[in-house]
C-alpha cells in the first residue's frame, strides 16, 4: 500500500459505496481511494463519458463490482442502492461543450437521474452525497464564494445557465428530502477539478491546452482570457469527499471543494507554453478565440470563480495540497505519454503494411 493509501485507510469504517458515474474521471479516483482503505465499491456507469480503462488499476480487486447501465434505469438503481450503505451520485452530463451542444438532453438527464437516486436513497435510508458544482453561483463575482453566496444568472434563453439551474434544482430536492423526510444528504460543490484521466473534450481547459501544446498547436483561449479559475487536483478532491462522508455534521449541508490558486486563462496558457517549450522549437502561440466562435452566439461566462473553503476546512481539516505547477506537470506528462503511444502505434501499423 502506498503512503497516500495508508493515510486514508480506516478499516473500521468499511462499508459498501455505490458510485454512480464511477468509471468517470472523478469516480474512478474515488473508487481507488475507497478500495485502498478496505471499503467495497459498486460502480454504475453507462460509459458515455466514463471508460472501463479508468478502473484498470483496480479491475481485479475483489471488492469492486462494475455494472454497465444508466442511472435512469429505476429498477437497477433501486437494486444497487439496496445493496449499498452509502451512495455518491457523480453521474451527470457535464462540461461546457456538452451542455451548450445538447442542452435539452443534459438538463433532463441531470434532473431525472438525481430524482431517481434521491428517492432510492430515501427508500432504503442510505446516506447520500450529491455532487454539485460552482456553476450554481453563476456570474457572482463577490469572491471568494461562500456556500451562502447569491446565485447571479443570465437569461434562461442562454443554454449555459440551464446546467446551473438543473444542479441547483437537484440541490433543492436533496435539501427538501432532508428536511421533510430525514434523508442523510451532503451536497458538494466542485470547483474545476483536474488530474489524470480527465477527458480533454467537453470544455476541460487544462487537458485541452496541454494536448495542444504537446502537439505543437496554438493554445486556444476563449474570450479575452481575463476570466479566472482555481484548479484542484482530483486526489485532493477524493480526500475531501471521503472526509465529508465520515462527518455526521455534514448532513443537510453544502460544501465548496476546490483549489485556491486563482489564475487568468491567458496566464494559464502562457504557463503551459513555458512548461512545454522544447529547445529548437518555435514558441507556442496563444490564440484568443471569441466566445461566439467557440460556443455559438449569446454564450456567457463567469468572470471569476474562487471558492471560500472555510466551511469544509473547519469541519474536516481538509485543504488542497497539490500546487498548480504540480497539476500542470502531471497533465503534460500524461499528454506526452499519450502522444508517444499514438506515435508508436502508427509506426507499428505502417511497418506492418
Amino acid at each position: 500500500m502506498d503512503k497516500r493509501a495508508e493515510q486514508i485507510a480506516s478499516p473500521e469504517m468499511a462499508g459498501t459505496y455505490l458510485l454512480t458515474g464511477g468509471a468517470g474521471f472523478i469516480g474512478s479516483h474515488l473508487a481507488e481511494c475507497l478500495l485502498a482503505r478496505g471499503d467495497s465499491v459498486i460502480v454504475l456507469d453507462n460509459l458515455a463519458t466514463g471508460r472501463v480503462s479508468n478502473l484498470e488499476t483496480v479491475a481485479d480487486h475483489p471488492n469492486l463490482r462494475f455494472v454497465q447501465g444508466t442511472v435512469l434505469d429505476e429498477l437497477m438503481v433501486d437494486e444497487l442502492v439496496h445493496d449499498s450503505d452509502i451512495v455518491v451520485h457523480l453521474a451527470a452530463a457535464t462540461g461546457v461543450q456538452l451542455i451548450v451542444s445538447q442542452p435539452a438532453r443534459s438538463f433532463t438527464h441531470n434532473l431525472r437521474s438525481s430524482q431517481i437516486v434521491i428517492e432510492a436513497a430515501h427508500r432504503y435510508r442510505r446516506k447520500l452525497m450529491l455532487m454539485s458544482t460552482s456553476e450554481v453561483y453563476g456570474k457572482n463575482t463577490d469572491v471568494p464564494l461562500g456556500e451562502e453566496a447569491n446565485r447571479v444568472l443570465g437569461s434562461p434563453i442562454v443554454a449555459r445557465w440551464a446546467y446551473s439551474i438543473a444542479k441547483a434544482i437537484e440541490e433543492i430536492l436533496g435539501y427538501a428530502y432532508h428536511r421533510e423526510r430525514g434523508l442523510d444528504v451532503t451536497v458538494v460543490r466542485l470547483f474545476n477539478t483536474v488530474g489524470t484521466r480527465q477527458n480533454p473534450g467537453y470544455g476541460t481547459v487544462i487537458p485541452r491546452m496541454v494536448r495542444q501544446a504537446v502537439a505543437g498547436q496554438p493554445l486556444t483561449v476563449f474570450g479575452d482570457g481575463r476570466q479566472t479559475r482555481c484548479f484542484c487536483h482530483v486526489n485532493d478532491v477524493s480526500d475531501a469527499l471521503i472526509a465529508l462522508l465520515e462527518q455526521p455534521g455534514a448532513n443537510g449541508e453544502a460544501y465548496n471543494v476546490g483549489g485556491l490558486e486563482e489564475i487568468t486563462m491567458i496566464d494559464l496558457a502562457r504557463r503551459v507554453a513555458e512548461l512545454t517549450a522544447d529547445v529548437g522549437r518555435e514558441p507556442t502561440e496563444v490564440r484568443l478565440v471569441p466566445y461566439d466562435e467557440a460556443y455559438g452566439p449569446g454564450f456567457e461566462d463567469m468572470e471569476r470563480r474562487v471558492p471560500d473553503l472555510t466551511k469544509v476546512r473547519e469541519l474536516t481539516g481538509w485543504q488542497p495540497k497539490t500546487t498548480l505547477d504540480e497539476i500542470l506537470a502531471e497533465a503534460i506528462a500524461e499528454a506526452r505519454a499519450e502522444r508517444k503511444l499514438e506515435s508508436d502505434l502508427t509506426a507499428a501499423t505502417d511497418a506492418g503494411g
